[in-house]
């Protein structure tokens, strides 16, 4: 008897083929048959008029302070996401001597979003060292598996002090110590080393990110770091502010260490075409036998807004600062008077900050976010257009679309992937062999984006919802986020359902898979605020063989752990 069956799903198997009927059997957290007279199991999963495709695997998340303190990597878990990788974009915290913990704490504030009281609940900062730091993840148990990456910029801080912190450069013992201490990760089992080249990546008090500027030689001599333990991939945020420059030197970084390496593309508003140079500048070097990709996004990368939420389209107004830090339901009610919403409607926003002044007045690419989430809307949906419309202005509007349900409508302000109003750009960067999705920036943002459910919204959107040009085959997305993003890493244990691979699967209803909107919880330490999105359809999640989603709703299985360095495929495959 098995430990546990999928009887009569449509089997995906992470390969890109066509689907097939069949059972699926898993004994001691693996699969070890498939076929149509499967065994019984002690326990058994009805997957007739259901999908079964391999766990999804998210290559780009930060829960670097959220796997500290919580056992559920949520909203990952509850989006078929069944290992994740953390210690994206250069920001983490390890390495880290004790006077540098507020400093670290600052730049994941300020880069990713998480309030400052969150971390200093939450992070229990036992570990120096990054081996250290692994060696506290190892002792926790987790609904979903756990892999992490090298970060640069407390490596450089760890290194240099106030001189890494102040992008100053690095001399060649500095070098020569952040090489050692990178050597050091990837032999602990660190999945590989990230950084940050963009000025979007900011710490809380506005200073840019410690690697901002950092030099080829010093980026070299990490790359060389990871080369000489043959083991580690390397990540890449860049502004590509002279993008033929960027990517030679980051071509040349591959070439000296022939470690994979991704970087984030997306389409801005600025450049709307630059990630056609930059995609094709990183073809050509695959096409010479480089290992390099692109990570990109199948959503425009939006910020909700809302009055519960970090921004909205009156938080540079000195009228609204006044009442900003009041209780929710205080706000509503003075937002709701007539003399104070006049008061607002008057006032204008003073803030230096060009996104605030700005990208948050832009009511011609500003959305209403519903309890049907629609994430390539029509210009005729703007704001803009709907004010236009019922012939009131587009303040006026936004006001009274975020004070519905009680104070909780959202916004959606789409900054990347959406120049054009479609995302027909994001189309051409999914469907390009050198791409991987990514992007999804799990665990960060809190309290501004919540695109944890980006490997939902593939399923829903690009293989059967799109309406507004072509879509893509329901195997090829499957493999796209399972056998391709999981190989990406090195984990090539997982991402296909085969005889003696990990048993991490979603057992889905397809045809009823629903993304829902996202809703604000306070689940957070010190009663943290984060914005959390729910799906229907999920009928199962499984990791190594144990159901940690039933029907839509978590349970109490831990059985994910700690991912570290690369795995082999099984040995049964390997003989296939």
């Amino acid at each position: 008897m098995h430990d546990l069956v999928i009887r009569g799903g449509k089997v995906f198997d992470g390969t890109g083929e066509a689907p097939f009927a069949a059972d699926i059997a898993i004994d001691n957290g693996l699969i070890s048959e498939i076929g149509t007279d499967v065994a019984q199991g002690r326990e058994e999963i009805d997957a007739t008029g259901m999908i079964v495709t391999p766990g999804f695997v998210d290559i780009h998340t930060h829960y670097d302070g959220q796997a500290t303190w919580d056992d559920r990597l949520t909203p990952s878990s509850l989006h078929g996401v069944t290992t994740v990788v953390m210690g994206n974009c250069g920001v983490g915290f390890a390495p880290c001597r004790p006077e540098d913990h507020t400093r670290l704490i600052k730049l994941m504030e300020g880069v990713e979003d998480i309030p400052y009281p969150v971390m200093t609940t939450g992070l229990p900062w036992n570990w120096e060292s990054f081996p250290d730091y692994l060696d506290s993840l190892e002792a926790r148990k987790f609904d979903i598996d756990v892999g992490a990456q090298l970060p640069h910029a407390p490596l450089r801080v760890y290194v240099m002090g106030e001189r890494g912190a102040n992008r100053e450069e690095a001399s060649d013992e500095d070098i020569a110590e952040m090489a050692r201490i990178a050597a050091e990760a990837m032999e602990a089992g660190a999945l590989g080393f990230s950084t940050s080249r963009t000025l979007n990546h900011r710490t809380a008090d506005g200073d840019p990110t410690p690697t901002l500027t950092a030099s080829e030689k010093e980026l070299a001599g990490i790359a060389d770091a990871l080369k000489a333990t043959g083991k580690g991939v390397l990540q890449f945020v860049s502004d590509f502010n002279d993008p033929k420059k960027e990517a030679l030197m980051l071509r040349r970084l591959v070439e000296g260490s022939g470690r994979p390496l991704s970087v984030s593309l997306a389409q801005s508003d600025v450049v709307p075409d630059g990630w056609r140079n930059m995609l094709d500048m990183l073809e050509e070097a695959a096409n010479d036998g480089l290992p390099m990709k692109a990570q990109v996004c199948g959503r425009p990368v939006g910020v909700l807004l809302g009055l519960e939420l970090t921004l909205n389209p009156f938080s540079g107004h000195a009228v609204y600062k006044e009442i900003a830090k009041r209780p929710h339901a205080e706000r509503v009610a003075l937002l709701r008077d007539p003399a104070f919403r006049a008061k607002l409607l008057n006032d204008s926003p003073v803030s230096k900050n060009p996104f605030v002044k700005n990208m948050l007045r832009n009511f011609g690419k500003m959305f209403v976010l519903d309890d049907n989430p629609d994430y390539e809307p029509t210009v005729e949906k703007t704001l803009a257009h709907m004010a236009k419309a019922r012939g009131v202005s587009a303040e006026e509007l936004a006001l009274d679309l975020m004070l519905e349900d009680e104070g909780r409508g959202m916004l959606y302000l789409p900054f990347l992937n959406y120049a054009n109003n479609n995302l027909d750009p994001s189309y051409e960067m999914l469907k390009s062999k050198d791409t991987l999705p990514g992007l999804s920036d799990g665990g960060a943002h809190v309290g501004t984006i919540c695109d944890g459910s980006f490997p939902t919204s593939m399923l829903t959107h690009w293989t059967r919802d799109r309406t507004r040009g072509p879509k893509f085959p329901l195997e090829w997305v499957v493999k796209r986020q399972t056998l391709d993003t999981a190989s990406a890493v090195g984990l090539h244990d997982r991402g296909l359902l085969k005889v003696g691979y990990r048993a991490d699967f979603n057992v889905i209803d397809y045809d009823n898979l629903t993304l829902h909107r996202p809703d604000v919880a306070y689940d957070l330490p010190a009663g943290g605020r984060r914005l959390i999105q729910t799906a229907t359809g999920y009928k199962a999640t499984i990791c190594a063989g144990e159901v940690i989603i039933r029907n839509g709703a978590p349970t109490d299985a831990r059985p994910g752990r700690l991912v570290r360095g690369a795995k082999p495929a099984p040995v049964q495959a390997a003989a296939e």
